[in-house]
């Protein structure tokens, strides 16, 4: 009789384990989402895109869930970790006041470094693909010429458009407006800013 009550503590004791391990492990699948389907965030080196769905995949036995992003303006669809949306640096599209305070950075006067455009070109191209609003919106003011000023390279003409089309998608996103639209509301604001500054030198 003491025997077999032994075998049954052993058995009792090994099944209590296999229990928590189990418990233990459901519980890490459980990550809260920071965006759902139809939210438009904002990818660093690819601007703005549109969460369509959001889809698990097993691999090696483990299941992942990635958001689904489509990039309307480069035609492109990217899967994205849902964990390490975060870390790659995706943020939510602005609100209307944070852009509308953004936007008045294309109000103040171009900073330009007097360094080689080569130089230059790597800064504005790293503040493109920062992901951050105000960078981005920097690099328009400080890249526009107006038809008063002296022209643009092509390189600096390019620059300053794949700049100005990506605050454009954003400023349209936030606005529910298009892209065009958005583009010419940037146009308005940094010609008004650039008259003014130029006038404002001639009287001096």
């Amino acid at each position: 009789t003491a025997t077999k009550k032994t075998a049954t503590k052993k058995t009792v004791a090994k099944k209590a384990p296999v229990k928590k391990a189990a418990t233990k492990k459901l519980a890490q699948k459980k990550v809260k989402l920071q965006y759902s389907v139809g939210d438009f965030i904002v990818y660093p080196s690819h601007g703005v895109g549109e969460i369509t769905a959001i889809q698990t995949f097993e691999i090696a036995e483990e299941k992942l869930e990635m958001y689904n992003v489509i990039f309307d303006k480069e035609k492109m669809t990217l899967k994205i970790p849902t964990i390490k949306a975060k870390e790659i640096g995706i943020r939510k599209v602005s609100s209307r006041n944070e852009m509308k305070k953004t936007l008045e950075i294309l109000k103040s006067k171009a900073k330009i470094r007097r360094t080689m455009w080569s130089r230059r070109a790597q800064e504005y191209e790293a503040k493109i693909n920062s992901g951050i609003l105000t960078e981005l919106t920097e690099v328009v003011r400080d890249l526009f010429r107006n038809s008063n000023q002296p022209e643009q390279s092509y390189s600096e003409r390019q620059l300053y458009e794949s700049a100005r089309d990506r605050l454009a998608r954003e400023v349209a996103v936030v606005e529910k407006t298009d892209d065009i639209k958005a583009v010419e509301k940037i146009e308005i604001i940094l010609n008004d800013a650039t008259r003014k500054t130029s006038s404002e030198n001639s009287i001096i």
